[in-house]
Protein backbone atom coordinates (compact mmCIF):
# COMPACT_ATOMS: atom_id res chain seq x y z
CA UNK A 1 0.00 0.00 0.00
CA UNK A 2 1.10 3.46 -0.64
CA UNK A 3 1.80 5.43 2.47
CA UNK A 4 2.58 8.96 1.46
CA UNK A 5 5.35 10.44 3.39
CA UNK A 6 4.66 12.39 3.21
CA UNK A 7 8.78 24.06 9.47
CA UNK A 8 11.64 28.58 9.57
CA UNK A 9 8.46 30.12 10.78
CA UNK A 10 8.75 33.88 11.19
CA UNK A 11 8.11 34.43 14.89
CA UNK A 12 7.24 38.03 15.72
CA UNK A 13 9.00 39.48 18.74
CA UNK A 14 6.40 40.30 21.33
CA UNK A 15 7.39 43.23 23.49
CA UNK A 16 5.23 44.41 26.35
CA UNK A 17 5.88 47.82 27.81
CA UNK A 18 3.59 48.86 30.62
CA UNK A 19 3.63 52.35 32.10
CA UNK A 20 1.62 53.15 35.19
CA UNK A 21 0.48 56.75 35.48
CA UNK A 22 -1.99 59.06 33.78
CA UNK A 23 -2.58 62.59 32.58
CA UNK A 24 -0.14 65.04 31.09
CA UNK A 25 3.41 63.68 30.73
CA UNK A 26 4.98 66.72 32.34
CA UNK A 27 2.51 67.06 35.19
CA UNK A 28 2.15 63.41 36.18
CA UNK A 29 5.58 61.90 35.67
CA UNK A 30 6.85 60.65 39.05
CA UNK A 31 8.96 57.99 40.67
CA UNK A 32 6.00 55.62 41.01
CA UNK A 33 6.05 54.83 37.28
CA UNK A 34 6.94 51.17 36.71
CA UNK A 35 8.67 49.87 33.59
CA UNK A 36 8.39 46.17 32.79
CA UNK A 37 11.14 44.72 30.63
CA UNK A 38 9.98 43.43 27.22
CA UNK A 39 9.66 39.66 27.09
CA UNK A 40 10.50 37.56 24.04
CA UNK A 41 8.75 34.17 24.22
CA UNK A 42 10.79 31.08 23.41
CA UNK A 43 10.23 29.69 19.91
CA UNK A 44 7.97 26.71 19.48
CA UNK A 45 9.41 23.48 18.13
CA UNK A 46 8.92 21.48 14.94
CA UNK A 47 9.62 17.77 14.70
CA UNK A 48 10.27 16.26 11.28
CA UNK A 49 11.74 13.26 9.50
CA UNK A 50 15.02 13.39 7.59
CA UNK A 51 17.39 11.02 5.85
CA UNK A 52 20.31 13.47 6.12
CA UNK A 53 22.17 10.95 8.29
CA UNK A 54 21.52 8.04 5.89
CA UNK A 55 18.55 6.34 7.55
CA UNK A 56 15.28 8.02 8.43
CA UNK A 57 15.52 9.76 11.79
CA UNK A 58 13.34 12.19 13.71
CA UNK A 59 14.78 15.65 14.23
CA UNK A 60 13.56 18.60 16.30
CA UNK A 61 14.28 22.26 15.51
CA UNK A 62 13.10 25.68 16.53
CA UNK A 63 10.24 26.95 14.42
CA UNK A 64 12.63 29.36 12.70
CA UNK A 65 14.79 26.43 11.52
CA UNK A 66 17.60 26.88 14.04
CA UNK A 67 19.04 24.34 16.51
CA UNK A 68 18.34 21.19 14.51
CA UNK A 69 18.88 18.05 16.62
CA UNK A 70 18.58 14.34 15.77
CA UNK A 71 16.62 12.94 18.71
CA UNK A 72 16.15 9.28 17.68
CA UNK A 73 19.72 8.30 16.69
CA UNK A 74 18.75 4.76 15.84
CA UNK A 75 19.69 2.51 12.93
CA UNK A 76 16.03 1.70 12.28
CA UNK A 77 13.58 3.80 10.27
CA UNK A 78 11.75 6.33 12.47
CA UNK A 79 8.90 8.47 11.10
CA UNK A 80 5.49 10.10 11.66
CA UNK A 81 6.34 12.23 14.73
CA UNK A 82 3.36 13.59 16.68
CA UNK A 83 3.68 16.02 19.61
CA UNK A 84 1.71 15.40 22.77
CA UNK A 85 -0.31 18.63 23.19
CA UNK A 86 1.32 21.01 25.67
CA UNK A 87 3.79 18.37 26.84
CA UNK A 88 7.34 17.43 25.95
CA UNK A 89 6.58 14.00 24.52
CA UNK A 90 6.44 12.68 20.95
CA UNK A 91 4.69 9.60 19.57
CA UNK A 92 6.22 8.12 16.42
CA UNK A 93 6.49 5.04 14.21
CA UNK A 94 9.58 2.83 14.14
CA UNK A 95 10.61 -0.59 12.86
CA UNK A 96 13.38 -0.91 15.46
CA UNK A 97 11.70 -4.05 16.77
CA UNK A 98 11.37 -5.59 13.28
CA UNK A 99 7.77 -4.63 12.43
CA UNK A 100 6.43 -1.08 12.52
CA UNK A 101 5.14 -0.13 15.97
CA UNK A 102 4.02 3.04 17.75
CA UNK A 103 6.56 4.36 20.26
CA UNK A 104 6.54 7.28 22.68
CA UNK A 105 9.60 9.25 23.81
CA UNK A 106 10.53 12.48 25.53
CA UNK A 107 11.07 15.36 23.12
CA UNK A 108 14.85 15.05 23.66
CA UNK A 109 14.73 11.41 22.50
CA UNK A 110 15.04 9.79 25.93
CA UNK A 111 12.76 7.24 27.59
CA UNK A 112 11.63 5.45 24.41
CA UNK A 113 9.05 2.72 24.78
CA UNK A 114 6.85 0.61 22.49
CA UNK A 115 3.15 1.05 23.26
CA UNK A 116 1.41 -1.03 20.53
CA UNK A 117 3.36 -4.30 20.81
CA UNK A 118 1.54 -6.02 17.97
CA UNK A 119 2.84 -8.27 15.21
CA UNK A 120 1.08 -6.20 12.55
CA UNK A 121 2.24 -2.83 11.20
CA UNK A 122 1.10 0.21 13.21
CA UNK A 123 1.73 3.73 11.87
CA UNK A 124 0.66 7.40 11.82
CA UNK A 125 -0.01 8.16 15.50
CA UNK A 126 -1.88 11.33 16.52
CA UNK A 127 -2.66 12.38 20.10
CA UNK A 128 -6.09 13.37 21.32
CA UNK A 129 -6.17 17.01 22.51
CA UNK A 130 -6.24 15.98 26.18
CA UNK A 131 -3.34 13.56 25.68
CA UNK A 132 -5.34 10.62 26.99
CA UNK A 133 -5.60 8.67 23.72
CA UNK A 134 -3.75 8.05 20.46
CA UNK A 135 -5.30 7.35 17.07
CA UNK A 136 -3.26 5.33 14.56
CA UNK A 137 -3.57 3.00 11.58
CA UNK A 138 -2.94 -0.73 11.51
CA UNK A 139 -3.21 -3.64 9.08
CA UNK A 140 -3.77 -6.21 11.84
CA UNK A 141 -7.19 -7.30 10.52
CA UNK A 142 -7.54 -8.72 7.01
CA UNK A 143 -10.62 -8.46 4.83
CA UNK A 144 -12.81 -11.53 4.41
CA UNK A 145 -11.06 -12.35 1.12
CA UNK A 146 -7.66 -12.30 2.86
CA UNK A 147 -6.58 -8.97 1.38
CA UNK A 148 -4.67 -6.43 3.45
CA UNK A 149 -6.85 -3.92 5.23
CA UNK A 150 -5.61 -0.72 6.86
CA UNK A 151 -8.01 0.53 9.51
CA UNK A 152 -8.06 3.36 12.04
CA UNK A 153 -7.61 2.40 15.69
CA UNK A 154 -7.74 4.30 18.97
CA UNK A 155 -5.93 3.31 22.16
CA UNK A 156 -5.19 4.77 25.56
CA UNK A 157 -1.94 6.73 25.72
CA UNK A 158 -0.24 3.82 27.50
CA UNK A 159 -1.15 1.45 24.63
CA UNK A 160 -4.03 -0.35 26.31
CA UNK A 161 -7.54 -0.86 24.90
CA UNK A 162 -6.67 -0.83 21.18
CA UNK A 163 -9.96 -0.59 19.25
CA UNK A 164 -10.74 -0.56 15.51
CA UNK A 165 -13.07 2.42 15.00
CA UNK A 166 -13.27 2.76 11.18
CA UNK A 167 -14.36 -0.85 10.50
CA UNK A 168 -14.48 -0.75 6.72
CA UNK A 169 -13.08 -3.04 4.04
CA UNK A 170 -11.45 -0.08 2.25
CA UNK A 171 -8.09 1.45 3.21
CA UNK A 172 -8.32 4.18 5.86
CA UNK A 173 -5.29 6.31 6.79
CA UNK A 174 -3.94 9.76 7.78
CA UNK A 175 -6.01 10.21 10.99
CA UNK A 176 -6.04 13.62 12.69
CA UNK A 177 -7.92 14.50 15.86
CA UNK A 178 -10.09 17.64 15.98
CA UNK A 179 -9.04 20.23 18.60
CA UNK A 180 -12.19 19.65 20.66
CA UNK A 181 -11.52 15.88 20.73
CA UNK A 182 -14.96 15.02 19.37
CA UNK A 183 -14.06 14.10 15.77
CA UNK A 184 -11.31 12.51 13.69
CA UNK A 185 -10.50 13.46 10.11
CA UNK A 186 -8.98 10.73 7.94
CA UNK A 187 -8.49 9.56 4.36
CA UNK A 188 -10.21 6.62 2.67
CA UNK A 189 -10.38 5.07 -0.79
CA UNK A 190 -13.84 3.57 -0.16
CA UNK A 191 -15.45 5.64 -2.94
CA UNK A 192 -14.86 5.20 -6.67
CA UNK A 193 -15.21 7.80 -9.41
CA UNK A 194 -17.86 7.40 -12.10
CA UNK A 195 -15.29 5.73 -14.37
CA UNK A 196 -14.49 3.14 -11.67
CA UNK A 197 -11.10 4.62 -10.76
CA UNK A 198 -9.91 4.62 -7.15
CA UNK A 199 -10.44 7.89 -5.31
CA UNK A 200 -8.90 8.96 -2.00
CA UNK A 201 -11.20 11.34 -0.11
CA UNK A 202 -11.13 13.11 3.25
CA UNK A 203 -13.69 11.87 5.73
CA UNK A 204 -14.70 12.97 9.21
CA UNK A 205 -16.17 10.71 11.89
CA UNK A 206 -17.00 10.94 15.56
CA UNK A 207 -14.16 9.88 17.84
CA UNK A 208 -15.93 6.57 18.48
CA UNK A 209 -16.06 5.80 14.74
CA UNK A 210 -19.72 6.65 14.12
CA UNK A 211 -21.13 9.09 11.52
CA UNK A 212 -18.45 8.65 8.84
CA UNK A 213 -18.90 11.42 6.26
CA UNK A 214 -17.00 12.26 3.04
CA UNK A 215 -16.27 16.00 3.20
CA UNK A 216 -13.82 16.60 0.32
CA UNK A 217 -15.99 15.11 -2.45
CA UNK A 218 -13.61 15.63 -5.35
CA UNK A 219 -12.73 13.27 -8.22
CA UNK A 220 -8.98 13.75 -7.58
CA UNK A 221 -7.08 12.36 -4.59
CA UNK A 222 -6.88 14.18 -1.24
CA UNK A 223 -4.58 13.30 1.69
CA UNK A 224 -2.97 14.51 4.94
CA UNK A 225 -5.81 16.40 6.67
CA UNK A 226 -4.89 18.61 9.64
CA UNK A 227 -7.40 20.57 11.75
CA UNK A 228 -6.75 24.25 12.49
CA UNK A 229 -6.30 25.03 16.21
CA UNK A 230 -9.76 26.60 16.46
CA UNK A 231 -11.35 23.75 14.52
CA UNK A 232 -12.97 25.82 11.77
CA UNK A 233 -10.66 24.75 8.92
CA UNK A 234 -8.79 21.72 7.64
CA UNK A 235 -5.63 21.96 5.60
CA UNK A 236 -4.74 19.02 3.32
CA UNK A 237 -2.74 17.83 0.33
CA UNK A 238 -4.59 17.50 -2.95
CA UNK A 239 -3.45 15.81 -6.15
CA UNK A 240 -5.19 18.12 -8.58
CA UNK A 241 -4.09 19.53 -11.91
CA UNK A 242 -1.44 16.76 -12.11
CA UNK A 243 0.50 18.01 -9.07
CA UNK A 244 0.24 17.93 -5.30
CA UNK A 245 -0.69 21.21 -3.64
CA UNK A 246 -1.67 22.39 -0.17
CA UNK A 247 -5.36 23.25 0.09
CA UNK A 248 -7.45 24.64 2.90
CA UNK A 249 -11.19 24.19 3.39
CA UNK A 250 -13.84 24.78 5.99
CA UNK A 251 -14.31 21.92 8.44
CA UNK A 252 -17.46 20.87 6.58
CA UNK A 253 -15.54 20.53 3.29
CA UNK A 254 -16.76 23.72 1.63
CA UNK A 255 -14.64 26.56 0.19
CA UNK A 256 -11.65 24.45 -0.95
CA UNK A 257 -8.76 26.79 -1.87
CA UNK A 258 -5.26 26.09 -3.21
CA UNK A 259 -2.93 28.03 -0.92
CA UNK A 260 0.54 26.79 -1.93
CA UNK A 261 0.16 27.30 -5.71
CA UNK A 262 3.56 26.04 -6.82
CA UNK A 263 4.54 23.66 -9.66
CA UNK A 264 6.59 21.49 -7.29
CA UNK A 265 5.12 18.78 -5.07
CA UNK A 266 3.85 20.19 -1.76
CA UNK A 267 2.59 17.87 0.98
CA UNK A 268 2.40 17.07 4.73
CA UNK A 269 0.77 20.32 5.95
CA UNK A 270 0.41 21.10 9.66
CA UNK A 271 -0.88 24.24 11.39
CA UNK A 272 1.15 26.38 13.78
CA UNK A 273 -0.23 26.49 17.37
CA UNK A 274 -1.68 29.99 16.84
CA UNK A 275 -3.25 29.09 13.47
CA UNK A 276 -1.40 31.88 11.66
CA UNK A 277 1.06 29.70 9.73
CA UNK A 278 1.36 26.30 8.09
CA UNK A 279 4.43 24.11 7.88
CA UNK A 280 4.76 21.67 4.97
CA UNK A 281 7.22 19.70 2.85
CA UNK A 282 8.06 20.63 -0.73
CA UNK A 283 10.35 19.41 -3.54
CA UNK A 284 10.67 22.84 -5.16
CA UNK A 285 14.43 22.72 -4.64
CA UNK A 286 14.59 19.15 -6.04
CA UNK A 287 15.06 17.49 -2.67
CA UNK A 288 12.29 17.60 -0.08
CA UNK A 289 12.61 20.54 2.35
CA UNK A 290 10.49 21.91 5.18
CA UNK A 291 8.75 25.22 4.42
CA UNK A 292 6.61 27.60 6.41
CA UNK A 293 3.99 29.93 4.97
CA UNK A 294 1.25 32.20 6.26
CA UNK A 295 -2.17 30.58 6.57
CA UNK A 296 -3.27 32.27 3.34
CA UNK A 297 -0.28 30.88 1.43
CA UNK A 298 1.85 34.02 1.35
CA UNK A 299 5.52 34.27 2.39
CA UNK A 300 6.70 30.71 1.73
CA UNK A 301 10.12 30.13 3.33
CA UNK A 302 12.50 27.14 3.30
CA UNK A 303 13.62 26.61 6.91
CA UNK A 304 15.71 23.42 6.61
CA UNK A 305 18.05 24.11 3.64
CA UNK A 306 19.69 20.70 3.74
CA UNK A 307 20.74 18.32 0.98
CA UNK A 308 18.89 15.43 2.57
CA UNK A 309 15.16 14.86 2.25
CA UNK A 310 13.13 16.46 5.06
CA UNK A 311 9.43 15.71 5.39
CA UNK A 312 6.49 14.89 7.72
CA UNK A 313 6.77 18.00 9.93
CA UNK A 314 4.67 18.38 13.06
CA UNK A 315 4.45 21.68 14.94
CA UNK A 316 4.41 21.52 18.72
CA UNK A 317 1.99 23.44 20.89
CA UNK A 318 3.51 26.49 22.61
CA UNK A 319 6.42 25.51 24.80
Amino acid sequence: MRLFQSYRAIIGILCTVIWLGCGNDDENTNNNDVYIEPVTPPPTKIAFVSDREENREIFVMNSDGTQVVNITKNEASDSYPSWLPNKNKIAFTSNREENHEIFVMNSDGTNVFNITKNEAADLQPDWSPDGGKIVFISNRQENEDGSENWEIYVMHADGTNQVNISRHHATDRDPDWSPDGKKIAYVSDRNENDDGSQNWEIYVMHADGTSQVNISRHPEDDYNPDWSPNGDKIVFMALREDKSEIYAMRADGTNQVNISEHPAADRDPTWSPDGKQIVFASTRERNSEIYVMNADGTVQINITNNQGDDFLPDWSSGR
